[in-house]
């Protein structure tokens, strides 16, 4: 997959990815103006052109974004180096939704219809620290 920021400045590429996941947590709709459509790329994501800036906003996650324009480039785990990055980068990538997490923290004036697993921040938390996720 590849896509670029919207002034040009970065171009990212990661392996082709079909699933998005949806994150309703505080901090990404803060973030986003909504809730983060993003792709798992694991630890193999490429960005040619400026340098990413990032912005570390919590004690394990850093998050990315072009300098030039401020497009949002990628969420980070610091302990794995894995990226989560935005499905909107991708424009000519097919994509299907599978998963939302943090829905304990989804504002109640958007709803999805799509069929996904649905996941709390709690179960979240508990997924990854069993390294279950």
């Amino acid at each position: 997959m590849k896509g670029t920021c919207l002034c040009g400045a970065i171009e990212v590429t990661a392996s082709d990815h079909a699933g998005v996941g949806l994150c309703h947590c505080a901090t990404c709709r803060r973030w986003s103006g909504g809730p983060m459509f993003a792709v798992h790329c694991g630890s193999d994501v490429r960005f040619e052109g400026a340098q990413p800036s990032a912005y570390r906003s919590s004690d394990w996650a850093e998050r990315g974004f072009c300098p030039a324009c401020g497009t949002h480039l990628f969420y980070r785990l610091l302990p794995t180096g894995e990226y989560m990055l935005p499905a909107g980068l991708f424009q000519q990538q097919e994509f299907r939704l599978e998963s939302q997490i943090f829905i304990d923290e989804k504002p109640a004036f958007y709803e999805l219809s799509n069929d996904t697993e649905v996941l709390t921040g709690q179960q979240v938390f508990e997924r990854f620290a069993s390294g279950n996720g």
